[in-house]
Protein backbone atom coordinates (compact mmCIF):
# COMPACT_ATOMS: atom_id res chain seq x y z
CA UNK A 1 0.00 0.00 0.00
CA UNK A 2 2.82 2.39 0.94
CA UNK A 3 4.65 1.61 -2.33
CA UNK A 4 1.43 2.28 -4.29
CA UNK A 5 1.01 5.64 -2.55
CA UNK A 6 4.64 6.61 -3.24
CA UNK A 7 4.43 5.75 -6.95
CA UNK A 8 0.90 6.91 -7.63
CA UNK A 9 0.97 9.65 -10.27
CA UNK A 10 -2.28 11.20 -9.02
CA UNK A 11 -1.18 11.51 -5.39
CA UNK A 12 2.47 12.52 -5.08
CA UNK A 13 3.61 12.31 -1.50
CA UNK A 14 6.35 14.74 -0.55
CA UNK A 15 9.54 13.66 1.20
CA UNK A 16 8.19 14.88 4.55
CA UNK A 17 4.99 12.85 4.15
CA UNK A 18 6.90 9.71 3.15
CA UNK A 19 9.27 10.02 6.07
CA UNK A 20 6.44 10.78 8.49
CA UNK A 21 4.48 7.67 7.46
CA UNK A 22 7.54 5.46 7.84
CA UNK A 23 8.61 7.09 11.11
CA UNK A 24 5.10 6.86 12.59
CA UNK A 25 4.99 3.14 11.82
CA UNK A 26 8.37 2.62 13.50
CA UNK A 27 7.42 4.94 16.37
CA UNK A 28 4.26 2.91 17.04
CA UNK A 29 6.29 -0.27 17.30
CA UNK A 30 8.89 1.48 19.44
CA UNK A 31 6.19 2.78 21.79
CA UNK A 32 4.76 -0.73 22.10
CA UNK A 33 8.18 -2.13 22.96
CA UNK A 34 8.77 0.74 25.38
CA UNK A 35 5.46 0.29 27.21
CA UNK A 36 6.03 -3.45 27.50
CA UNK A 37 9.56 -2.83 28.79
CA UNK A 38 8.26 -0.32 31.38
CA UNK A 39 5.67 -2.82 32.65
CA UNK A 40 8.27 -5.57 32.90
CA UNK A 41 10.79 -3.27 34.59
CA UNK A 42 8.15 -2.19 37.11
CA UNK A 43 7.42 -5.85 37.86
CA UNK A 44 11.14 -6.55 38.25
CA UNK A 45 11.44 -3.55 40.57
CA UNK A 46 8.55 -4.77 42.75
CA UNK A 47 9.92 -8.30 42.97
CA UNK A 48 13.44 -7.04 43.69
CA UNK A 49 12.08 -4.78 46.42
CA UNK A 50 10.21 -7.68 48.04
CA UNK A 51 13.39 -9.81 47.87
CA UNK A 52 15.27 -7.09 49.73
CA UNK A 53 12.53 -6.95 52.34
CA UNK A 54 12.58 -10.75 52.78
CA UNK A 55 16.35 -10.68 53.11
CA UNK A 56 16.10 -7.89 55.68
CA UNK A 57 13.48 -9.89 57.62
CA UNK A 58 15.88 -12.84 57.70
CA UNK A 59 18.46 -10.53 59.28
CA UNK A 60 15.85 -9.27 61.78
CA UNK A 61 15.01 -12.88 62.64
CA UNK A 62 18.58 -13.47 63.80
CA UNK A 63 18.55 -10.24 65.83
CA UNK A 64 15.20 -11.17 67.39
CA UNK A 65 16.56 -14.59 68.38
CA UNK A 66 19.71 -13.03 69.87
CA UNK A 67 17.65 -10.44 71.77
CA UNK A 68 15.33 -13.12 73.13
CA UNK A 69 18.32 -15.14 74.37
CA UNK A 70 19.66 -11.98 76.04
CA UNK A 71 16.30 -11.60 77.81
CA UNK A 72 16.44 -15.16 79.11
CA UNK A 73 20.02 -14.71 80.36
CA UNK A 74 19.17 -11.50 82.26
CA UNK A 75 15.98 -13.10 83.64
CA UNK A 76 17.77 -16.21 84.92
CA UNK A 77 20.54 -14.14 86.49
CA UNK A 78 17.95 -11.94 88.19
CA UNK A 79 16.16 -14.99 89.62
CA UNK A 80 19.43 -16.22 91.13
CA UNK A 81 21.04 -12.91 92.22
CA UNK A 82 17.93 -10.71 92.67
CA UNK A 83 19.98 -7.70 91.44
CA UNK A 84 17.69 -4.80 90.30
CA UNK A 85 20.21 -3.80 87.58
CA UNK A 86 19.75 -7.20 85.97
CA UNK A 87 16.01 -6.64 85.92
CA UNK A 88 16.55 -3.27 84.23
CA UNK A 89 18.75 -4.95 81.59
CA UNK A 90 16.01 -7.52 81.08
CA UNK A 91 13.42 -4.78 80.53
CA UNK A 92 15.78 -3.01 78.07
CA UNK A 93 16.17 -6.20 76.03
CA UNK A 94 12.40 -6.66 76.12
CA UNK A 95 11.80 -3.15 74.74
CA UNK A 96 14.42 -3.67 72.00
CA UNK A 97 12.78 -7.02 71.07
CA UNK A 98 9.39 -5.34 70.74
CA UNK A 99 10.88 -2.55 68.59
CA UNK A 100 12.47 -5.07 66.24
CA UNK A 101 9.27 -7.08 66.15
CA UNK A 102 7.28 -3.94 65.29
CA UNK A 103 9.70 -3.09 62.48
CA UNK A 104 9.40 -6.62 61.09
CA UNK A 105 5.59 -6.40 61.25
CA UNK A 106 5.62 -3.14 59.29
CA UNK A 107 7.84 -4.67 56.56
CA UNK A 108 6.04 -7.99 56.26
CA UNK A 109 4.29 -8.41 52.90
CA UNK A 110 2.86 -11.94 52.84
CA UNK A 111 0.02 -13.17 55.03
CA UNK A 112 2.12 -16.15 56.25
CA UNK A 113 4.87 -13.87 57.48
CA UNK A 114 2.38 -11.61 59.26
CA UNK A 115 0.73 -14.62 60.99
CA UNK A 116 4.13 -15.84 62.19
CA UNK A 117 4.99 -12.43 63.63
CA UNK A 118 1.60 -12.24 65.40
CA UNK A 119 2.30 -15.60 67.05
CA UNK A 120 5.79 -14.47 68.01
CA UNK A 121 4.31 -11.38 69.65
CA UNK A 122 1.71 -13.41 71.57
CA UNK A 123 4.29 -15.91 72.85
CA UNK A 124 6.66 -13.12 73.82
CA UNK A 125 3.89 -11.28 75.70
CA UNK A 126 3.13 -14.52 77.55
CA UNK A 127 6.84 -14.93 78.42
CA UNK A 128 7.01 -11.33 79.62
CA UNK A 129 3.96 -11.81 81.88
CA UNK A 130 5.48 -14.95 83.44
CA UNK A 131 8.74 -13.07 84.11
CA UNK A 132 6.89 -10.12 85.70
CA UNK A 133 4.79 -12.44 87.89
CA UNK A 134 7.91 -14.28 89.06
CA UNK A 135 9.68 -10.95 89.73
CA UNK A 136 6.84 -9.81 92.00
CA UNK A 137 7.16 -13.02 94.06
CA UNK A 138 10.90 -12.52 94.36
CA UNK A 139 10.66 -8.83 95.34
CA UNK A 140 7.99 -9.67 97.97
CA UNK A 141 10.10 -12.54 99.29
CA UNK A 142 7.21 -14.97 98.89
CA UNK A 143 7.53 -18.60 98.06
CA UNK A 144 6.29 -19.66 94.61
CA UNK A 145 6.37 -22.74 92.37
CA UNK A 146 9.73 -21.92 90.71
CA UNK A 147 10.01 -25.21 88.84
CA UNK A 148 6.58 -24.70 87.32
CA UNK A 149 7.51 -21.16 86.26
CA UNK A 150 10.78 -22.37 84.70
CA UNK A 151 8.99 -25.00 82.63
CA UNK A 152 6.35 -22.52 81.47
CA UNK A 153 8.98 -19.91 80.50
CA UNK A 154 11.10 -22.49 78.70
CA UNK A 155 8.08 -23.69 76.76
CA UNK A 156 7.14 -20.16 75.68
CA UNK A 157 10.74 -19.27 74.70
CA UNK A 158 11.00 -22.47 72.65
CA UNK A 159 7.73 -21.56 70.93
CA UNK A 160 9.11 -18.09 70.07
CA UNK A 161 12.36 -19.59 68.72
CA UNK A 162 10.39 -22.14 66.69
CA UNK A 163 8.28 -19.37 65.14
CA UNK A 164 11.43 -17.34 64.37
CA UNK A 165 12.98 -20.39 62.69
CA UNK A 166 9.80 -20.73 60.66
CA UNK A 167 10.05 -17.01 59.79
CA UNK A 168 13.57 -17.53 58.45
CA UNK A 169 12.51 -20.61 56.46
CA UNK A 170 9.52 -18.74 55.01
CA UNK A 171 11.75 -15.78 54.00
CA UNK A 172 14.27 -18.06 52.29
CA UNK A 173 11.49 -19.87 50.43
CA UNK A 174 10.04 -16.52 49.33
CA UNK A 175 13.44 -15.35 48.07
CA UNK A 176 13.98 -18.55 46.05
CA UNK A 177 10.49 -18.31 44.59
CA UNK A 178 10.87 -14.64 43.67
CA UNK A 179 14.28 -15.17 42.12
CA UNK A 180 12.74 -17.88 39.96
CA UNK A 181 9.93 -15.45 39.12
CA UNK A 182 12.52 -12.87 38.06
CA UNK A 183 14.14 -15.45 35.81
CA UNK A 184 10.80 -16.28 34.19
CA UNK A 185 10.00 -12.60 33.68
CA UNK A 186 13.44 -12.00 32.17
CA UNK A 187 13.16 -14.95 29.79
CA UNK A 188 9.69 -13.93 28.68
CA UNK A 189 10.74 -10.29 28.25
CA UNK A 190 13.81 -11.33 26.27
CA UNK A 191 11.75 -13.52 23.93
CA UNK A 192 9.15 -10.82 23.29
CA UNK A 193 11.85 -8.14 22.92
CA UNK A 194 13.71 -10.24 20.34
CA UNK A 195 10.50 -10.84 18.38
CA UNK A 196 9.52 -7.17 18.47
CA UNK A 197 13.05 -6.10 17.57
CA UNK A 198 13.03 -8.49 14.61
CA UNK A 199 9.66 -7.18 13.43
CA UNK A 200 10.79 -3.56 13.90
CA UNK A 201 14.07 -4.20 12.08
CA UNK A 202 12.33 -5.93 9.16
CA UNK A 203 9.69 -3.25 8.87
CA UNK A 204 12.30 -0.51 9.23
CA UNK A 205 14.43 -2.01 6.46
CA UNK A 206 11.47 -2.41 4.12
CA UNK A 207 10.22 1.13 4.75
CA UNK A 208 13.73 2.55 4.46
CA UNK A 209 14.31 0.82 1.12
CA UNK A 210 10.99 2.05 -0.28
CA UNK A 211 11.43 5.63 0.93
CA UNK A 212 15.13 5.79 0.10
CA UNK A 213 14.71 4.44 -3.42
CA UNK A 214 11.97 6.94 -4.17
CA UNK A 215 14.36 9.73 -3.15
CA UNK A 216 17.80 8.46 -4.17
CA UNK A 217 16.99 7.47 -7.74
CA UNK A 218 16.29 11.04 -8.89
CA UNK A 219 19.13 12.32 -6.68
CA UNK A 220 21.58 9.91 -8.33
CA UNK A 221 20.65 11.40 -11.71
CA UNK A 222 21.26 14.85 -10.33
CA UNK A 223 24.62 13.64 -8.98
CA UNK A 224 25.62 12.47 -12.46
CA UNK A 225 24.74 15.87 -13.84
CA UNK A 226 26.76 17.49 -11.03
CA UNK A 227 29.81 15.44 -12.07
CA UNK A 228 29.36 16.71 -15.62
CA UNK A 229 29.19 20.30 -14.36
CA UNK A 230 32.37 19.70 -12.30
CA UNK A 231 34.05 18.71 -15.57
CA UNK A 232 32.98 21.98 -17.13
CA UNK A 233 29.87 20.79 -18.99
CA UNK A 234 27.21 23.27 -17.90
CA UNK A 235 24.31 21.70 -19.81
CA UNK A 236 21.46 20.34 -17.71
CA UNK A 237 17.86 19.64 -18.57
CA UNK A 238 16.54 17.58 -15.68
CA UNK A 239 12.91 16.48 -15.77
CA UNK A 240 12.57 13.78 -13.12
CA UNK A 241 9.54 11.78 -11.88
CA UNK A 242 10.16 12.47 -8.19
CA UNK A 243 8.66 13.97 -5.03
CA UNK A 244 7.66 17.63 -5.36
CA UNK A 245 10.65 18.85 -3.34
CA UNK A 246 13.19 17.06 -5.55
CA UNK A 247 11.36 18.17 -8.67
CA UNK A 248 11.67 21.79 -7.48
CA UNK A 249 15.34 21.13 -6.75
CA UNK A 250 15.82 19.83 -10.29
CA UNK A 251 14.34 23.01 -11.71
CA UNK A 252 16.65 25.07 -9.49
CA UNK A 253 19.50 22.87 -10.70
CA UNK A 254 18.67 23.71 -14.30
CA UNK A 255 18.63 27.40 -13.42
CA UNK A 256 21.96 27.05 -11.63
CA UNK A 257 23.54 25.42 -14.68
CA UNK A 258 22.45 28.35 -16.84
CA UNK A 259 23.92 30.83 -14.37
CA UNK A 260 27.14 28.81 -14.10
CA UNK A 261 27.63 29.14 -17.83
CA UNK A 262 27.36 32.89 -17.44
CA UNK A 263 29.67 32.88 -14.42
CA UNK A 264 32.21 30.79 -16.30
CA UNK A 265 32.27 33.34 -19.07
CA UNK A 266 32.59 36.18 -16.55
CA UNK A 267 35.43 34.33 -14.82
CA UNK A 268 37.36 34.08 -18.07
CA UNK A 269 36.87 37.81 -18.59
CA UNK A 270 38.04 38.43 -15.04
CA UNK A 271 41.28 36.47 -15.63
CA UNK A 272 41.97 38.56 -18.70
CA UNK A 273 41.24 41.80 -16.85
CA UNK A 274 43.45 40.90 -13.91
CA UNK A 275 46.33 39.86 -16.16
CA UNK A 276 46.35 42.89 -18.48
CA UNK A 277 44.64 45.72 -16.64
CA UNK A 278 46.05 45.30 -13.11
CA UNK A 279 49.34 43.44 -13.09
CA UNK A 280 50.94 45.41 -15.95
CA UNK A 281 50.31 48.91 -14.51
CA UNK A 282 51.30 47.76 -11.01
CA UNK A 283 54.59 46.45 -12.40
CA UNK A 284 55.15 49.77 -14.16
CA UNK A 285 54.49 51.66 -10.92
CA UNK A 286 56.94 49.43 -9.07
CA UNK A 287 59.69 49.83 -11.66
CA UNK A 288 59.16 53.59 -11.91
CA UNK A 289 59.38 53.90 -8.14
CA UNK A 290 62.62 51.92 -8.12
CA UNK A 291 64.08 54.25 -10.78
CA UNK A 292 63.28 57.27 -8.63
CA UNK A 293 64.81 55.56 -5.57
CA UNK A 294 67.96 54.86 -7.58
CA UNK A 295 68.20 58.57 -8.45
CA UNK A 296 67.67 58.11 -12.17
CA UNK A 297 64.76 60.53 -12.26
CA UNK A 298 66.63 63.36 -10.62
CA UNK A 299 67.70 64.23 -7.11
CA UNK A 300 65.37 62.85 -4.41
CA UNK A 301 65.15 64.21 -0.86
CA UNK A 302 65.13 61.95 2.20
CA UNK A 303 61.43 62.60 2.77
CA UNK A 304 60.69 61.71 -0.86
CA UNK A 305 62.76 58.52 -0.51
CA UNK A 306 60.68 57.48 2.49
CA UNK A 307 57.46 58.10 0.57
CA UNK A 308 58.78 56.27 -2.51
CA UNK A 309 59.86 53.34 -0.34
CA UNK A 310 56.31 53.11 1.03
CA UNK A 311 54.90 53.25 -2.52
CA UNK A 312 57.31 50.46 -3.60
CA UNK A 313 56.37 48.26 -0.65
CA UNK A 314 52.65 48.76 -1.23
CA UNK A 315 53.12 48.06 -4.95
CA UNK A 316 54.84 44.80 -4.08
CA UNK A 317 51.95 43.92 -1.79
CA UNK A 318 49.41 44.64 -4.53
CA UNK A 319 51.38 42.64 -7.09
CA UNK A 320 51.66 39.76 -4.62
CA UNK A 321 47.91 39.96 -3.93
CA UNK A 322 47.08 39.97 -7.67
CA UNK A 323 49.41 37.01 -8.28
CA UNK A 324 47.88 35.12 -5.32
CA UNK A 325 44.36 35.80 -6.58
CA UNK A 326 45.25 34.64 -10.07
CA UNK A 327 46.97 31.56 -8.69
CA UNK A 328 44.06 30.67 -6.39
CA UNK A 329 41.46 31.33 -9.10
CA UNK A 330 43.29 29.00 -11.50
CA UNK A 331 43.60 26.33 -8.83
CA UNK A 332 39.91 26.56 -7.92
CA UNK A 333 38.90 26.48 -11.57
CA UNK A 334 41.10 23.43 -12.18
CA UNK A 335 43.05 25.12 -14.96
CA UNK A 336 46.37 25.53 -13.12
CA UNK A 337 49.25 23.68 -14.80
CA UNK A 338 50.96 20.90 -12.84
CA UNK A 339 54.08 18.99 -13.81
CA UNK A 340 54.13 15.82 -11.73
CA UNK A 341 57.40 13.91 -11.25
CA UNK A 342 58.61 11.29 -8.78
CA UNK A 343 60.86 13.02 -6.26
CA UNK A 344 61.99 13.03 -2.62
CA UNK A 345 60.45 15.45 -0.15
CA UNK A 346 63.53 15.83 2.08
CA UNK A 347 65.60 17.94 -0.36
CA UNK A 348 62.64 20.31 -0.77
CA UNK A 349 62.38 20.74 3.00
CA UNK A 350 66.13 21.39 3.25
CA UNK A 351 65.93 23.97 0.47
CA UNK A 352 63.07 25.90 2.06
CA UNK A 353 64.76 25.86 5.48
CA UNK A 354 67.92 27.27 3.92
CA UNK A 355 65.91 30.00 2.19
CA UNK A 356 64.04 31.03 5.31
CA UNK A 357 66.86 30.67 7.88
CA UNK A 358 67.97 34.35 7.67
CA UNK A 359 64.48 35.48 8.63
CA UNK A 360 64.40 32.97 11.49
CA UNK A 361 67.84 34.05 12.77
CA UNK A 362 66.70 37.68 12.77
CA UNK A 363 64.00 36.71 15.31
CA UNK A 364 66.26 34.29 17.20
CA UNK A 365 64.04 31.35 16.17
CA UNK A 366 65.53 27.85 15.99
CA UNK A 367 64.30 25.56 13.18
CA UNK A 368 64.47 21.88 14.12
CA UNK A 369 64.33 19.26 11.36
CA UNK A 370 63.02 15.75 12.10
CA UNK A 371 63.10 13.56 8.97
CA UNK A 372 62.51 9.87 9.76
CA UNK A 373 62.48 8.77 6.13
CA UNK A 374 62.16 10.46 2.74
CA UNK A 375 59.67 8.64 0.50
CA UNK A 376 59.42 9.40 -3.20
CA UNK A 377 56.07 10.83 -4.17
CA UNK A 378 54.46 12.02 -7.39
CA UNK A 379 54.34 15.81 -7.14
CA UNK A 380 54.90 19.17 -8.76
CA UNK A 381 58.04 20.23 -6.91
CA UNK A 382 57.51 23.96 -7.45
CA UNK A 383 53.98 23.78 -6.06
CA UNK A 384 55.11 21.75 -3.01
CA UNK A 385 57.91 24.28 -2.46
CA UNK A 386 55.19 26.94 -2.50
CA UNK A 387 53.30 25.00 0.20
CA UNK A 388 56.39 24.57 2.38
CA UNK A 389 57.37 28.24 2.03
CA UNK A 390 53.87 29.29 3.03
CA UNK A 391 53.68 27.03 6.10
CA UNK A 392 57.21 27.83 7.32
CA UNK A 393 56.67 31.54 6.67
CA UNK A 394 53.49 31.47 8.76
CA UNK A 395 55.29 29.56 11.53
CA UNK A 396 58.02 32.21 11.72
CA UNK A 397 55.41 34.98 11.55
CA UNK A 398 53.50 33.64 14.59
CA UNK A 399 56.39 32.21 16.67
CA UNK A 400 57.63 34.72 19.29
CA UNK A 401 61.23 35.90 19.63
CA UNK A 402 63.55 33.06 20.68
CA UNK A 403 60.99 30.32 19.97
CA UNK A 404 61.38 27.03 18.12
CA UNK A 405 59.82 25.57 14.97
CA UNK A 406 59.92 21.87 14.13
CA UNK A 407 59.35 20.47 10.63
CA UNK A 408 58.91 16.70 10.42
CA UNK A 409 58.63 14.14 7.63
CA UNK A 410 57.54 10.52 7.97
CA UNK A 411 55.83 7.80 5.96
CA UNK A 412 52.87 5.82 7.26
CA UNK A 413 49.84 3.99 5.89
CA UNK A 414 50.81 4.61 2.25
CA UNK A 415 51.22 8.40 2.57
CA UNK A 416 54.04 10.82 3.28
CA UNK A 417 53.14 13.18 6.13
CA UNK A 418 54.82 16.56 6.61
CA UNK A 419 54.15 18.64 9.73
CA UNK A 420 55.21 22.15 10.71
CA UNK A 421 54.86 22.93 14.43
CA UNK A 422 55.24 26.48 15.77
CA UNK A 423 55.32 28.01 19.26
CA UNK A 424 52.77 30.70 18.51
CA UNK A 425 49.64 31.71 20.44
CA UNK A 426 47.57 28.90 18.93
CA UNK A 427 44.24 28.99 17.12
CA UNK A 428 40.83 28.93 18.88
CA UNK A 429 39.01 25.65 18.19
CA UNK A 430 36.07 27.40 16.50
CA UNK A 431 38.42 28.98 13.93
CA UNK A 432 40.46 25.92 12.90
CA UNK A 433 37.83 25.05 10.27
CA UNK A 434 37.87 28.45 8.54
CA UNK A 435 41.56 29.33 8.27
CA UNK A 436 41.84 27.41 4.98
CA UNK A 437 39.12 29.58 3.41
CA UNK A 438 40.26 32.49 1.30
CA UNK A 439 40.39 35.91 2.95
CA UNK A 440 39.92 34.29 6.39
CA UNK A 441 42.42 34.55 9.23
CA UNK A 442 42.31 33.31 12.81
CA UNK A 443 41.81 36.12 15.32
CA UNK A 444 42.40 35.61 19.03
CA UNK A 445 41.05 38.09 21.57
CA UNK A 446 43.76 40.21 23.13
CA UNK A 447 46.37 39.47 20.42
CA UNK A 448 47.40 41.80 17.63
CA UNK A 449 46.23 41.05 14.09
CA UNK A 450 49.01 39.64 11.86
CA UNK A 451 49.23 41.39 8.49
CA UNK A 452 48.33 39.19 5.51
CA UNK A 453 45.85 38.62 2.72
CA UNK A 454 44.31 35.40 3.99
CA UNK A 455 45.07 33.63 0.70
CA UNK A 456 48.17 31.59 1.60
CA UNK A 457 46.46 28.69 3.38
CA UNK A 458 43.67 28.62 0.78
CA UNK A 459 46.35 28.15 -1.91
CA UNK A 460 48.03 25.46 0.22
CA UNK A 461 44.73 23.59 0.49
CA UNK A 462 44.08 23.73 -3.26
CA UNK A 463 47.62 22.54 -4.11
CA UNK A 464 47.54 19.62 -1.66
CA UNK A 465 44.06 18.54 -2.80
CA UNK A 466 45.23 18.71 -6.43
CA UNK A 467 47.94 16.22 -5.43
CA UNK A 468 45.33 13.87 -3.93
CA UNK A 469 46.41 14.70 -0.37
CA UNK A 470 44.91 16.26 2.73
CA UNK A 471 45.87 19.26 4.89
CA UNK A 472 44.69 20.14 8.40
CA UNK A 473 45.75 21.90 11.60
CA UNK A 474 46.01 20.76 15.22
CA UNK A 475 46.04 23.63 17.67
CA UNK A 476 45.10 24.81 21.13
CA UNK A 477 45.15 28.36 22.49
CA UNK A 478 48.47 29.00 24.24
CA UNK A 479 50.10 25.79 22.95
CA UNK A 480 51.05 26.65 19.39
CA UNK A 481 49.82 25.10 16.14
CA UNK A 482 50.87 22.12 14.04
CA UNK A 483 49.96 22.17 10.34
CA UNK A 484 50.05 18.75 8.66
CA UNK A 485 49.61 17.62 5.08
CA UNK A 486 49.84 14.22 3.40
CA UNK A 487 50.75 13.14 -0.10
CA UNK A 488 50.09 9.64 -1.47
CA UNK A 489 53.27 7.60 -1.88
Amino acid sequence: MFRRLCSDNDVKLGIFSRLMIGNLALLTLAMGVGIYAIVQLYMVKQVSHSILIDNYLIGLQKELADTLLSETRYEKKFVIMKDPSLWESFLGSTIYFEQQLGEASNLALSADTKDILVRVKNHHNQYQKLCEMEARYLKAGQRYPQEQFDKAKESVVNAVLAELTKLRSTGEDNIVRKIKQLGDVGSKALTIAVVLAGVSLTLGIVLSIIITRSITLPLSKMRDKTVEIARGVFEANLNLPSPPEINALAQAFNSMSTKLREVDRMKSDFFSLMSHELRTPLTSIKEGTNLFLEGKGGEVTDRQKRLLTIVAEESNRLIELVNSLLDLSKLEAGIAAFQFIKADLAPLITRVIREIEPLAEAKGIRIKRNIQESPRVSMDTERILQVLRNLLGNAIKFTPQGGEIEISLKAKDGVAEVSVADAGPGIPEKQTAIIFDKFRQAVQEGSRKIQGTGLGLAIVKQIIQSHGGRVWVESAVGRGSTFRFTLPV
